[in-house]
């Protein structure tokens, strides 16, 4: 038990790393496609000309997460009025984001990133061998698909408010 231990320990630093092909500012995002808690087809090489607001969290129904989605459904006409759409993403599954949504009355798409394939090229993935889960990033991606705003960090129950000040400042740039 105790090796089990050291491994596991020993995974999550070797994961802590910084990659080196790390997101850049101003890099293409990676495309991708998933389905979300409809079941229906979401692919972000298809939103451009839209800004889109991509965050990554770890779990759905746990006390973090909650307060992050439950922050941009407060502010999803604030977010819209920006032009901006919202996808969450987590490795849970369709079904376990259909009850979050319904629960939560949450009024954008979440994507189900079963493998943690798509987490794991933005750098969000926590691979800890024996599961996954993905890191609480965010990203803004410009209506030509670029990463023009990167959250390592995040206070679920700030970061709208960060994300929306950061959204209006690039768009009054352009």
């Amino acid at each position: 038990m105790k090796l089990l231990i050291e491994f596991l320990i020993a995974g999550f630093f070797m994961v802590q790393t910084a990659s080196a092909n790390e997101l850049q500012l101003g890099q293409l995002a990676p495309d991708f496609s998933l389905t979300d808690q409809h079941n229906q087809l979401h692919t972000l090489s298809k939103m451009r000309g839209q800004w889109v607001i991509l965050y990554f969290y770890p779990r759905d129904e746990t006390p973090g997460c909650i307060a992050e989605a439950c922050s941009f459904r407060d502010n999803i006409v604030a977010l819209q009025s920006s032009k901006a759409v919202v996808w969450g993403l987590s490795v849970d599954s369709n079904e376990s984001h259909a009850e979050f949504a319904t629960k939560h009355q949450l009024p954008f798409t979440l994507l189900a990133d079963k493998g943690g394939k798509v987490a794991k090229e933005y750098d969000a993935l926590l691979d800890l061998f024996v599961f996954k889960v993905a890191k609480r990033h965010s990203f803004i991606i410009d209506p030509e698909g670029r990463v023009v705003k990167i959250y390592r960090k995040v206070d679920p129950k700030t970061h709208v408010a960060e994300i929306l000040k950061d959204l209006q400042a690039l768009q009054s740039r352009q």
